[in-house]
């Protein structure tokens, strides 16, 4: 049991002094939490939700919720959003942050377009200092029962960071990057500084239809994809497929040393929905973590008016 509490302490202080960002399983669910370059690709109003459930059945589970709007705007030529997302990192560290972002949109052509997007961000973030413990409260036979000497310094903090994305897309292929915390604010909840590490994603999907299209069958698609993500030393890849016919969305993913990942959905033109399981296959088992469990819900409102030229981007559904 100590080494999956000194699990939980290791995370606790990594995010303390170097903030790892949030990732989200079900990342298409929410394409503005991913790319900002992504405001507006569904022309139509587009409102999604994300519920994650890290660790449950650890004591200091990790808990995010993300709520994102977005639509396309031709006076504008390109994509308007807003996102909100809070964070809850072992019931000690909260974290909420508001943004908004601009996606320019442009034709390459007759096939290719290409979207530039920018994210301007507020975050504010709380540590309680009562919930830390330190080393002069450990009793060698009876454990923390004692008074800390240790005194409060900080526990909260607000700060702006901007973020950058750019999508090349074509009916049937996208590829992105996006380069978060450009500006590298101090983050740090207690005396001192800590620069938010700058982080890099890039991913690329596909969308590949299988036999003939007909008015009177469904057509099965499938949907590869790859995400891979650097920031401060840390590197993640998460590589997988959605199949999708009719309405139904099955998925699994592989995030390497880390989880195996199953995701099942409805998707339609107007509503979707979906949830992921993520089985830890890390030294962190799944018997003692409990996994992570998340949800995501989303809805297409109708266009008032319709943009001819308008190309919508092909890419997995959750």
């Amino acid at each position: 049991m100590k080494k999956y509490i000194l699990y939980m302490i290791m995370g606790l202080m990594t995010s303390i002094t170097y903030g790892q960002d949030l990732e989200f399983t079900q990342f298409y669910a929410n394409p503005i939490y991913l790319n900002p370059a992504l405001a507006g690709t569904k022309n139509c109003p587009r409102f999604a939700t994300n519920y994650r459930n890290q660790w449950p059945s650890l004591t200091g589970s990790y808990v995010s919720y993300a709520v994102g709007y977005d639509q396309y705007f031709k006076n504008i030529s390109g994509g308007f959003g807003v996102l909100a997302v809070h964070d809850i990192q072992a019931k000690t560290i909260n974290s909420s942050q508001i943004g908004v972002m601009y996606s320019y949109h442009a034709r390459l052509g007759r096939k290719w377009s290409l979207l530039f997007g920018a994210k301007a961000n507020y975050w504010q973030k709380f540590l309680d200092w009562d919930k830390l413990t330190f080393g002069d409260m450990i009793d060698p036979r009876r454990g923390f029962i004692y008074q800390t000497g240790d005194l409060k310094r900080g526990g909260s903090r607000g700060f702006f960071d901007a973020t950058a994305g750019t999508v090349l897309f074509n009916k049937n292929f996208n590829i992105g990057f996006v380069a978060h915390h450009l500006n590298r604010p101090n983050e740090s909840m207690i005396i001192g500084e800590s620069k938010m590490p700058m982080r890099f994603t890039a991913h690329t999907s596909a969308y590949i239809p299988l036999g003939g299209r007909s008015k009177y069958t469904n057509t099965t698609v499938i949907m590869p994809s790859v995400i891979y993500s650097y920031q401060n030393g840390f590197q993640q890849i998460n590589i997988g497929t959605y199949v999708k016919y009719g309405a139904f969305t099955a998925g699994a993913w592989f995030r390497n040393k880390d989880a195996f990942i199953l995701t099942i959905g409805i998707n339609t033109d107007k509503f979707k929905v979906g949830y992921s399981y993520d089985v830890t296959v890390s030294k962190l088992n799944n018997g003692v973590s409990g996994g992570s469990h998340e949800i995501s819900l989303g809805f297409t409102l109708p266009c008032t008016a319709k943009v001819a030229s308008f190309r919508t981007i092909s890419c997995p559904s959750f």
